[in-house]
């Protein structure tokens, strides 16, 4: 029996990827990774959600998840509008030290909850994460000192860290392949937080909190905006935890009740998203349980855990790697990430600080001019955001030129801002560089 593949040499072997509809798809892992019958009963739920297809429970799902992608934006945000008002009322001469507290917080988030969820399931850690953030964001409203401020700050960007690989996860889960552009259009969540955060912060900060001008003692009862401005977000998140946890359902991921051997419950999760969407599904428990012929399907927590490091592992690092032109091309993702990973975070941390203090030298740092620009230049990544979209489905373009096109811009525009010798022209490139940054 011939092949007619060509015969190269160290090319590796990949799962047959023929879908239930004879379709091809695209493969993800390689033979001969730690859990291949998980790898190939994940292929066949693949098959499975695209043949469901995008439906009322997908789009239910996308607005629940944009919840948290909204709360991954807007409380670094958050941290950054208080960081004055904070600093000044608790004589803290080191303010950046509160940014320093949710920084901590966010890491251990992402990593507990990112390994987490594999282990006690996406249904849980998809309902937690926002709750454990309402609620210390609350508490944090009545912190006595610079002290608790910060801690409370490290315990609700605990469970900020987790919504983005959460969430993520559990959307790209029950996502067909037709509609994983939507992963793009999430990013106007984070938008409408930075939008939202500001809209708030405007008439609370701009009005009841001290101003870096004044010569006299910041006290308490001068400055309560940013403690009314900590309990509306925080009960902002409260809302968004009570619509996810009390009125909308979430079933748990296919994925992980068949890598914990459930297969029958998750076959029955694929059916019963079927049926909200109006549609039935082929998917049989027996289109699972043939692949246990392969070999035996690893079940406990350990297993979940290597699964998850098995990504990651030197094997598929060195994949990455293999020819000049991937290794060229990986070597360009990693510095763009690390340096917007590096450069956004910072610009936002410190953006209202940048408008009072540059303001001030041109001689209209107010307090509420301050918030008032900082909504301004919110507004400006919705359509940003949405643009973003629109950018990657074009052939042409996609999504490698939509990146670097905005990227550069990016960059040109944040140079630009140094530039700037009076507040308006400040305010000016800062909307052209939000605009282009959510892109």
């Amino acid at each position: 029996m011939t092949d007619s593949k060509p015969d190269v040499k160290d090319e590796p072997d990949f799962i047959d990827n023929n879908s239930l509809d004879g379709t091809k798809t695209t493969p993800v892992f390689e033979q001969g990774t730690v859990d291949p019958v998980y790898q190939a009963k994940a292929h066949v739920l693949n098959n499975a959600t695209q043949q469901i297809g995008m439906g009322k429970y997908q789009w239910e799902l996308f607005v629940l998840v944009g919840f948290g992608w909204a709360a991954d934006n807007m409380w670094p945000i958050i941290t950054s509008l208080i960081l004055q008002p904070v600093a000044l009322e608790f004589n803290q001469s080191k303010p950046p030290l509160l940014s320093l507290a949710q920084n901590i917080g966010l890491l251990a988030g992402a990593i507990f909850w990112g390994f987490g969820c594999d282990i006690f399931g996406r249904r849980l850690a998809f309902n937690a994460t926002i709750g454990i953030t309402a609620v210390f964001g609350l508490i944090a409203a009545g912190s006595p000192n610079f002290a608790a401020i910060g801690c409370f700050a490290a315990l609700w960007s605990f469970g900020v860290g987790g919504n983005l690989p959460v969430d993520s996860a559990v959307f790209l889960e029950f996502l067909p392949g037709s509609h994983q552009y939507l992963l793009t259009i999430l990013s106007i969540f984070w938008a409408l937080a930075q939008l939202l955060a500001t809209l708030v912060a405007w008439p609370l900060l701009g009005y009841r909190t001290c101003s870096a001008e004044q010569t006299t003692p910041c006290t308490r009862s001068q400055n309560f905006g940013w403690r009314y401005f900590m309990i509306a977000m925080g009960g902002f998140s409260m809302i968004c935890f009570i619509l996810r946890f009390v009125f909308f359902t979430l079933y748990e991921s296919p994925k992980y009740l068949m890598g914990k051997g459930k297969d029958a419950e998750a076959v029955a999760v694929v059916h019963t998203v079927a049926l909200k969407n109006g549609k039935t599904s082929a998917l049989s428990v027996a289109d699972l349980e043939i692949h246990n012929a392969e070999g035996q399907q690893a079940t406990d927590a350990a297993a979940a855990l290597k699964r998850k490091l098995e990504k990651v592992n030197l094997e598929h690092v060195r994949a990455l790697f293999r020819t000049r032109r991937l290794a060229y091309s990986t070597t360009l993702i990693i510095f763009v990430w690390a340096f917007i990973g590096l450069a956004y975070p910072l610009y936002n941390a410190f953006i209202p600080y940048t408008l009072s203090s540059r303001g001030a030298s041109f001689g209209d740092g107010s307090v509420y001019l301050t918030y008032r620009n900082s909504l301004i230049i919110a507004v400006l990544g919705i359509p940003g955001a949405l643009l973003g979209g629109v950018l990657v489905e074009i052939p042409k373009l996609g999504r490698k030129g939509a990146l670097a096109l905005a990227t550069i811009l990016t960059g040109v525009f944040l140079f630009g801002s140094t530039t700037a010798r009076n507040s308006n022209s400040l305010l000016g490139w800062n909307c052209a560089f939000n605009f282009m940054s959510n892109v």
